[in-house]
């Protein structure tokens, strides 16, 4: 009767786990404002294509860098469009991006990770060799490098960091998958026959969940500051499309006259990134009561 009992024990932890998390968002008002403003935003970001008031990309010469007013709630640029318009469709082309680079980024590292810890030997050795010589080449240099080979774009920076981010969530997965590893429901579904895949991904996995919640939280708001300045050196995604990097780098040229080209993607930028710092954090308390305490 201790194997049964050892399988269930992970998941009644994990309920548990679950229940102080929800138990702490919602007596917690800085988590709830964090994450309210974020799904603002991801409304945002879904939405704005309809809510945009012009074309985004209708040229109009004679209307160029006209300052905010009732017709344009935030002016126009350098070539009269409408900087609302493309502020909105921006917003959807930021966190799409940010999203891709964190999907990347966790799946890939996600399963390596796991993968590694429950093979170990050989394996394990050669898997931290690589991402020893994966991490001499930070997140922006493996986009230059693939943007250098397959040409500018968005899809291009994203698969780039996306890869970059890629072997420090595989070590933080593989550490804590090493723990779950050692723990006697690993070794009653051994010992009930279970093929190693059905042990990594139905076992092992679910237990280190609670992890892969916190990294997409940490990385995210490095993945929005990275990918701003990927397209603002040009890199990114390319015109007439704009996200808040590429209208930033649109705007410095003539920011002296027109501050308001760089003022409203700048705010839009640092008030995403500061709640997702904030909602990242929150959520590491909820997860770790250690971290409460």
């Amino acid at each position: 009767m201790a194997a049964p009992s050892t399988l269930i024990a992970p998941q009644r932890a994990r309920s548990g786990r679950a229940g102080r998390m929800l138990s702490y968002a919602a007596g917690h008002r800085l988590l709830a404002f964090s994450g309210v403003m974020i799904a603002l935003y991801v409304v945002l970001g879904m939405v704005g294509p309809w809510l945009a008031p012009y074309d985004p990309n209708a040229l109009d010469p004679g209307r160029n860098l006209e300052p905010p007013s009732p017709a344009h709630w935030m002016g126009t640029d350098q070539s009269g469009r409408d900087v609302f318009s493309r502020w909105l469709v921006a917003a959807g082309y930021t966190l799409v991006g940010a999203f891709g680079v964190v999907l990347i980024a966790a799946v890939g590292g996600f399963v390596y990770g796991l993968t590694t810890a429950y093979v170990g030997g050989r394996f394990d050795a050669l898997s931290m060799r690589f991402f020893d010589l994966m991490f001499a080449f930070p997140p922006l240099v493996v986009a230059i490098i693939l943007v250098a080979t397959f040409g500018p774009g968005l899809a291009t920076v994203v698969v780039g960091v996306g890869f970059g981010y890629l072997p420090a969530i595989a070590r933080i997965i593989r550490s804590e998958a090493i723990i779950q590893r050692e723990q006697q429901y690993v070794a009653a579904a051994q010992g009930l026959g279970y093929s190693p895949g059905r042990i990594i991904f139905r076992h092992i996995m679910p237990n280190c969940t609670s992890q892969i919640i916190v990294q997409v939280s940490i990385n995210l708001p490095y993945a929005i500051i990275d990918l701003a300045g990927l397209s603002f050196l040009g890199f990114g995604i390319q015109p007439p499309d704009a996200d808040w990097g590429k209208m930033l780098a649109e705007g410095q040229q003539v920011v002296l006259f027109a501050p308001w080209l760089v003022l409203f993607p700048s705010i839009a930028i640092i008030v995403l990134v500061l709640n997702w710092n904030v909602f990242g954090a929150q959520l590491r308390r909820a997860l770790d009561p250690r971290q409460r305490r």
